[in-house]
Parts: C-alpha cells; structure tokens; sequence
C-alpha cells in the first residue's frame, strides 16, 4: 500500500483496501473484517477504522448490512466497454451545431430543484467554499481604495496576477505575473486566443468530440475546423493530428489535454512533449485548455502542454470557473510570444474584466486555503463518479459504453443499437431531466447515440432516479 506524508491514516487503509477490490482480491460479495479486526491487522483505532469503511461506502464500493458487517459492492472490474474513437473525415468544413444548442442552452443553466440535471457542467455548489469567498468579497468592498468602482488594468489585477502565477507551480510552470492576461472565464481566453493568431477563412484544427463553446467559438470568427479524433483514454490523436498539417494550412491548434470534456480523456506527459515539438516544427501556434487539471483523482497533477513549450507557440488558457466560482468569471491566458496580440484584443474587446471578482479573487487565493479546498473537492468529484457509473451500468441497458475519465466530472456514454440522443434529450426533458446530446460536441455529423453525463452535481436519490428515468427512456427508443 502506498502513502504520502499528507495522507490521514484512514485514507491510507481506504486506499491500500480500495487497491485489493481493483485487483479482485477482494470481489463483490466478500465479507470484509470487522472494525475490530481492522483495527488490530492495521494497528489504527476503531474510530480510524470506522473512518476507513464509512469513506469506502461513501465512494459506494462497500455496504454495510446490519448485524452483519461490511462486504464489497463494487468492483472497478464491473465497468464496461470503452466508447468506441470515431474518425471524423479529413475535412475543413465550415461549423453550423449553433440552432441546436440554442435549443438546450436554457435548462443546461437550470438551476430548479424541480430539474435532475445532469447536464450542468459545474461542480455542485455545496462542494464550493461559499462562505470564505463571501468574506472576499467584502474585504474587497471595504479595503479597496475606490471600493472597486473603477476599471481594472486591462492586463488583470496584479495580485491576481501574482496569485494565478504561484499557482502555475502546480504543473510545475515558471510563469511570471507579467506574462498573465485576465480574461471573463475560459472561454473568452480561449477566444481572444484563436483570434490573436487567425483571419477568416483560416483553418483551425480541433479535437472530436470537444467543447461545444469551442466549435461556436470558431463559427462566430469566420473560421474552418478539421477535427482530429480524440480517445476517452489519452486525448488528442497526434498521428492523426500530422497528417492534417500535412493536408491543410492550419493556422492553429485547439487542444484540452487534461480530462478533455466531453471525454473526460488525459493526455499521457510524454504525448504533451510530442505535441509541442510538432506545432514548434511546424510553427503553429497551440491554444490550450486546461481548465480541468486541477481537478485530478490521482496523487499528482499532470503537466500542461505549457511546461514543456521552450519557444513560447503554446498560449495557455485556465480558469477558476470549474473549480471555485462559476459566476465569478476569472479566467486567464498565459500567450507566450503572441502577449501583444492578446491584450490589444482584450483592451479592445472590453476593456477589461470586472474588478470587483478580481480584487476579492485574488483575496481569496492569498488567505482562503485554496489548496485545502482544491484536495476536498477532488475527493468528492472521484466519490460521485464512482457512484454515477455505478448508476449507469445498474439502470442503462446492456452495451451501453462508458468512459472512465481520472479527473474533472463529466463522463461520456455511448449508447446502444440506433438511440437518437437529441430525442433522448427532448423525452427526457418531459421527466424533468436535464442531459446534453452528444452531436453539439462536433462540427460535423457525429456523437448521435453519445450523451454527455455530468458527476458534478452530488449523488443523491434523485440522481439514482433521473439515471433510472434515462435507462428506460433508451430501452424504450431501442425497442421502437
């Protein structure tokens, strides 16, 4: 059993008996030792113990039966097949998904209690550190000189600045304040990005499936995509990725390397080396995504596509949307060589980002713990996703294909026989039941038998129900 100097006791029992159930040493059904054996075996406390099982249970891999004892619920070896990696046609074609998700964008931000919703791609608010940041927030009002009236540096608050730098030591970036531009989220970074370093007409190569704000993103610019096939297990197709350099002029690559959503795929550290030393031979300027990698299961962070860029072709994008304050908008781009282009087109476009969220923000990262926050949500993300995949292989049919995604919270299944999931999408809305069709992550006409399925939300009784809902509903196309 591994351990780290950080792990509570009780982890490292949950961890080195949660490694036993992957490896079929311990299989479903078997009787797990009493507390008091645990104990003893373990040299721990019964209160340490108990703390062991009940930390299993949460994750829903064993149950407790009364009078009874412990036994193993779950195995990891009860998962099913992989979605399958489709190969969209080597083709610029212009981007035209935008009447669709026009059409789910409103009950996507539902936030009703009436709506399942397993669409929202956003941790649960109950997971975020609400109170600490409402302290910031006014702190921010009150010690501010001009109560954040005015508008911000168009670069971004310097503290911020300086804040976002430090966290950059996480994946293990040198990244100096300066170098950082603040931006209203993710998107708009990944925006004034591909922006900086196209014209219309231009050509952009992105991944398939991928963010639906991406491809949006790219129609709205007057651009062309050719997407390069992407796998749930290690992202990008980079082979794939070379022939279309090969193929087409391609003004930029568009890339999330770190638990890509809709996949929930990670790119291996050594394929991110690949794919900068092919965009810097080919001097082609790589827009990253990384707003997910923070959010790990595993012991370690992985890289970003940034650490290993030494000629400064990769402009790296991030956010604290996914992990700490949706609404608050603070996003940043770290540009490299294209700095200049960056910020003109953000002092153009709105000046700058408000300064309020930026103040309080940057208040937050210096005092509120971050890092205690960052590991406890992990935590409970790795807990519900075993729980929702639990759910979808009890309730969906047989040959449903699931992937098993190592960080971030959204999980992407592929379905059975000839499921039409926008017809899913719109029975499943009469249910108060809330999902995203797999045909928005794509330009072209793919992903129709895929839905994306956010874990972000926390298990609950209705969750189990609205999975059970959405299991009959695909029977119930199948049968037809």
């Amino acid at each position: 059993m591994k351990k780290t100097p950080t792990d509570h006791l009780y982890m490292q029992v949950a961890n080195g008996l949660e490694e036993m159930i992957s490896a079929d040493v311990l299989k479903i059904g078997d009787k797990l030792p009493s507390v008091r054996v645990l104990s003893d075996e373990y040299g721990i406390s019964m209160g340490t113990a108990f703390q062991a099982y009940y930390h299993l249970e949460g994750k829903g891999l064993i149950e407790s039966r009364p009078k009874s004892g412990y036994y193993v619920r779950f195995s990891h070896r009860r998962f099913p097949e992989l979605p399958r990696q489709v190969m969209p046609d080597p083709t610029q074609h212009e981007i035209s998904v935008k009447d669709m998700i026009a059409t789910i964008y409103a009950d996507i931000a539902n936030h009703s209690h009436k709506v399942i919703n397993f669409a929202i791609a956003v941790p649960d608010s109950k997971l975020l550190p609400i109170a600490k940041l409402n302290k910031s927030v006014v702190h921010a009002l009150r010690h501010h000189p001009e109560s954040c009236i005015n508008y911000e540096n168009t670069q971004g608050n310097p503290e911020l600045r300086k804040q976002i730098s430090r966290l950059a030591f996480n994946w293990g970036g040198k990244i100096k304040p300066e170098e950082i531009v603040v931006t209203g989220g993710s998107l708009e970074a990944m925006t004034i990005c591909i922006r900086a370093v196209t014209k219309p007409g231009d050509t952009v190569a992105v991944e398939s499936p991928n963010y639906f704000g991406i491809f949006q993103a790219i129609e709205s610019m007057g651009l062309k995509a050719v997407e390069i096939p992407s796998s749930v297990v290690d992202g990008l197709d980079i082979a794939a990725l070379e022939k279309a350099i090969k193929k087409f002029t391609i003004s930029a690559v568009v890339v999330v390397p770190n638990f890509n959503n809709p996949l929930g795929g990670c790119m291996p550290d050594e394929k991110k080396k690949q794919l900068v030393d092919l965009i810097t031979h080919n001097h082609i300027p790589l827009i990253e995504d990384d707003i997910y990698g923070e959010l790990y299961f595993g012991r370690n962070r992985p890289r970003t596509c940034k650490y290993y860029d030494t000629r400064g072709w990769v402009m790296h994008c991030s956010s604290l949307s996914k992990s700490l304050a949706p609404g608050y908008r603070i996003g940043w781009a770290i540009p490299g060589r294209f700095f200049d282009e960056v910020k003109q087109i953000k002092r153009i476009q709105n000046i700058s980002s408000p300064t309020l969220t930026q103040v309080a923000m940057a208040h937050y990262l210096q005092y509120g713990r971050h890092e205690y926050h960052l590991k406890n949500l992990r935590k409970s993300l790795h807990t519900q996703c075993l729980r929702y995949l639990q759910g979808i292989i009890d309730h969906f049919p047989a040959g449903t294909k699931v992937s098993r995604p190592q960080g971030g919270f959204v999980l992407w299944v592929e379905l059975p026989g000839k499921v039409n999931s926008f017809t899913l999408r719109t029975e499943a809305w009469k249910h108060h039941i809330s999902i995203t069709p797999g045909r928005i992550f794509a330009g072209g006409n793919f992903y129709n038998n895929c839905i994306r399925i956010s874990f972000g939300q926390q298990w609950s009784e209705d969750a189990d129900y609205g999975l059970l809902m959405l299991g009959r509903l695909i029977r119930k196309q199948i049968q037809h």
